[in-house]
Parts: structure tokens; C-alpha cells; sequence
């Protein structure tokens, strides 16, 4: 799932941010500062993707 929908279904009282947090893979205290941020100053969203670990 885009993850621009998931924060934006948070801002607009669709989800609570622990489900957002969830739905993202992320901890709850990581997205607080993502969802707070104007979308304009937000960091790209390419750079919030987790890398794969090849074991």
C-alpha cells in the first residue's frame, strides 16, 4: 500500500496512528514525527522503505 494513502487516512481520522504505524511496519514513535510534518517538508518516501536482508 502507498504509504502517502496510509498517512493520509490517519490525518483524516480514518485509522489511529498505531494502525498506521502498524500498516507501515513502523513504531509508533517513528511515525508521530512523519505525520506531523507538512507533506511538503516530509522526507521522501523512497528513503522510509526498508531494505531487504539477503541472509
Amino acid at each position: 500500500m502507498d504509504k502517502r494513502k496510509v498517512i493520509a487516512a490517519y490525518r483524516k481520522g480514518f485509522i489511529t496512528i498505531q494502525e498506521c504505524a502498524q500498516i507501515l511496519g513502523i513504531d509508533s514513535a517513528q511515525i508521530v514525527g512523519m505525520v506531523e510534518e507538512p507533506e511538503s517538508a516530509a522526507e521522501p518516501l523512497h528513503l522510509l522503505r526498508k531494505q531487504s536482508v539477503n541472509s
